[in-house]
């Protein structure tokens, strides 16, 4: 019974790892209808960002935040200049995105190396904590990350569903010929949560090289989950991100605990179902 306790709370940490990683992938990719091939590059410049700035001035909040400024403002930058004139057309900014990708992957492997990086967490995370529930300790790190994850769920909901700026950004993606004519910027608005985006991969990134570690190849990782992720729950959706994110996160941890063989399995099992059975994933809307 511990064992599986401990295997449902490594799948639940996951799921808010994946979640995180693929919140701001759901904003670009869900809401703007914008394919971004290159998410995973930014999760991986705002580890290594975070990494350099923790190991620099010691102070691990601080690296959050920068990891999360890096990857906007790169993110920004490729929606601006290369995808945002591309808007629309899917083939082309699939392509353009992952060439973005590669080529941000070669200048961090130019700039930090090949070698595997893990971002020192403060004294008061470092530890372990006591759930007296469950009967059993626990990262502390980890509990902050499922924490982490609810809380951002939260604003994420509440931003979209309930601000004028969710309203304005739901309305450019549905009919944005109407917004313009309504004397909105509308490039200016996409960048903007392209910024966003980013900065929520970046943060993702950190506090990814925080609880595990990060290298060459953690941008693919990221990219693929976030990706099925998305898929599973339902493009646009932060509820449907939410639970496709649980749902990826415990099937691998279960697959890898009680059926190590055939572990990596379950994740796109679950996708192929959900894609026969829901096309539009569970908490996608139906485009009809």
């Amino acid at each position: 019974m511990t064992f599986f306790l401990v295997v449902t709370l490594n799948g639940l940490t996951l799921a808010a790892l994946y979640f995180l990683a693929a919140s701001g992938f759901t904003l670009i990719f869900g809401l703007m209808r914008t394919v971004n091939m290159a998410h995973g590059a930014l999760i991986l410049l705002g580890g290594y960002v975070g990494y350099q700035i923790v190991d620099t001035t010691g102070i691990w909040t601080l690296g959050v935040l920068g990891g999360g400024l890096a990857s906007a403002f790169a993110g920004g930058l490729v929606q601006a200049g290369i995808l945002g004139r591309i808007q629309g057309d899917e083939l082309r900014q699939t392509l353009a995105s992952i060439a973005v990708s590669i080529v941000m992957a070669d200048l961090m492997l130019w700039h930090w190396g090949g070698l595997t990086y893990q971002v020192e967490l403060p004294e008061a995370l470092a530890g372990g904590q006591f759930i007296p529930l469950l009967g059993i300790g626990y990262a502390t790190i980890r509990i902050l990350l499922i924490l982490l994850a609810i809380v951002l769920g939260v604003l994420l909901w509440l931003l979209i569903a309930k601000t004028r700026l969710g309203a304005i950004i739901r309305a450019g993606v549905d009919d944005r010929t109407m917004l313009r004519a309504l004397g909105f910027n509308v490039a200016r608005i996409f960048v903007l949560v392209f910024a966003l985006g980013g900065a929520l991969a970046g943060m993702a990134g950190v506090v990814a090289a925080s609880a595990l570690s990060i290298a060459p190849g953690t941008d693919l990782q990221f990219l693929l989950s976030s990706l099925v992720v998305v898929i599973v729950g339902g493009m646009g959706s932060i509820g449907g991100a939410a639970l496709g994110a649980i749902l990826i996160g415990l099937a691998e941890q279960y697959g890898l605990a009680y059926a190590p063989t055939y572990g990596v399995v379950f994740s796109f099992a679950i996708m192929v179902l959900v894609l026969a059975v829901r096309p539009q994933g569970l908490m996608g809307r139906s485009e009809a």
